[in-house]
């Protein structure tokens, strides 16, 4: 068996409503005894799928940037806070509420690459500074446009008088309470959201999470997910000198084509490889 400081994972984690994703993570921590850290943050009145990185498997989050997610979520329409959540201060209320066949004419212009204005009240970096600070301190936060896909979203149907419970399936850097602002502006009125579960985050799925709760020092390592399964990529793998070589930072050249590839050494996930002009070198190591 590895030692301690070999193990590198993930952890299906269901981060519950009502506490920071940090939070939930320094539980995991706490219990592992090592380093751990977060992809994609859920927002404390958020719940569902947040995968943990333990060890060194957070090498790998840029490889897994581009992962599909898929969240349910419930927007009240007519009314309007600072944060676009039910966290807020109510800047509006008393507006319109558009009816089902409204709402469902406009999805569509909503689906695809389309240019997301991020909320105020967001983890945006401005001139150094995250833009809820900025706005927190009442000052204004100008934030550009971001290029976001939006693959799918549903009008799932009617929850309340003035609520809508929504599907949306999109890629990262996706906000949700945006889509709920945006919605509302193509319908003449305003909106926020109210509820957001994440049901899936790449290979991670709700079904398959489990709660900070249900982990204990003992069984953490029972709910660890082998880093090379969180995503797609050609392996390579070697065996004996030419494995040696590599674990030393050595390079050699080989005869599989230019790019990077999921690295196998003596029959051991290892981390990435990558090659270039021929040339094959580990980029990054788990162990």
């Amino acid at each position: 068996m590895k030692s301690m400081e070999m193990i590198s994972g993930f952890i299906d984690l269901n981060k519950p409503k009502g506490i920071s994703s940090a939070a939930a993570v320094s539980r995991i921590r706490r219990l592992s005894g090592m380093p751990c850290g977060h992809m994609g943050t859920l927002d404390p009145m958020a719940s569902g799928v947040l995968p943990v990185a333990v060890g060194n498997a957070s090498r790998l989050f840029q490889y897994m940037l581009d992962k599909e997610k898929q969240y349910r979520a419930v927007f009240r329409f007519g009314a309007e806070t600072d944060t676009l959540d039910a966290t807020g201060t109510i800047l509006r209320d008393g507006l319109p509420v558009p009816s089902e066949e409204e709402i469902r004419a406009v999805l569509p212009t909503l689906i695809g690459e389309v240019d997301q204005l991020p909320p105020a009240y967001s983890a945006k970096s401005v001139g150094g500074v995250r833009a809820y600070k900025l706005a927190r301190e009442g000052k204004d936060v100008a934030l550009q446009p971001k290029r976001v896909q939006i693959r799918d979203l549903t009008l799932l149907g009617r929850v309340s008088e003035d609520c809508f419970a929504f599907a949306v399936s999109c890629g990262g850097g996706t906000y949700i309470r945006a889509i709920a602002r945006d919605i509302a502006k193509c319908c003449g009125t305003c909106a926020l959201m109210t509820s957001l579960v994440r049901e899936r985050s790449g290979p991670f799925t709700l079904e398959e999470s489990v709660s900070p709760e249900e982990l204990t020092s003992e069984n953490w390592r029972d709910h660890l997910l082998p880093p090379e399964g969180a995503f797609s990529m050609p392996a390579l793998h070697f065996a004996g000198e030419e494995a040696w070589r590599l674990r030393n930072g050595q390079k050699f050249v080989s005869g599989a084509t230019d790019g990077e590839y999921k690295l196998w050494l003596d029959g051991d996930f290892y981390g990435i490889a990558r090659i270039e002009e021929g040339i094959v070198r580990a980029k990054v190591k788990l162990v």
